[in-house]
């Protein structure tokens, strides 16, 4: 069978997440992952980006799939609700939120750079030996803030990945909620 060139995608995960571990500031590669899916779901009105192109799911389906890593139940019913995935991806801005906000008061001198990344948003792991290349103090607080958000998500869909199907984090990524969320707007403007 023919493999298509986006089927590697799953590459720019590790390559991301192990940059990161060497040198914080990478964590602002991952605004890419960030943005396309909101910039394919507003230009095109799909959900290709997330169908084909995530890095994430293209990681999820390598490892569960092909692999075998993935038990392949179905997901329990709440966790596929609505009001699960409106819910996560409330607290999930929440979070992105309060990451711009620990910047920002980093970036007005409130507050000294705090060099931790901070897993489920409670376990805060020192990260400094990540933090070789000195830059603006701001810089750097979002770099923590964003690696910290990216790896817990990273996680949470490797958890759910192993327990249930290889794809069963795409169910409630935020991203992939709010690119539903943005195709479903387009769509009703054609009406």
């Amino acid at each position: 069978m023919k493999r298509h060139w986006y089927e590697y995608l799953w590459i720019w995960s590790i390559v991301y997440f192990g940059m990161g571990f060497f040198n914080i500031l990478f964590a602002w590669l991952g605004l890419i992952s960030f943005f396309l899916p909101l910039i394919f779901a507003i230009g095109f009105g799909n959900k290709n980006f997330c169908n084909r192109y995530c890095d994430r799911g293209q990681f999820f389906r390598m490892l569960g799939s092909q692999h075998g890593f993935s038990r392949g139940r179905d997901m329990p019913n709440w966790l596929k609700s609505k009001t699960f995935r409106y819910s996560f991806l409330i607290f999930f801005l929440g979070m992105f939120c309060s990451v711009i906000y620990n910047t920002y008061i980093v970036f007005a001198g409130v507050k000294n750079l705090n060099e931790i990344v901070t897993l489920f948003w409670t376990i805060d792991i020192p990260w400094n030996w990540a933090y070789t290349v000195h830059v603006e103090s701001w810089i750097a607080q979002f770099a923590f803030g964003f690696y910290s958000l990216m790896l817990t998500s990273m996680i949470l869909g490797i958890l759910t990945m192993l327990l249930f199907k290889p794809r069963s984090w795409c169910v409630y990524c935020p991203m992939g909620t709010m690119t539903q969320m943005i195709c479903k707007l387009k769509s009703n403007e054609k009406i």
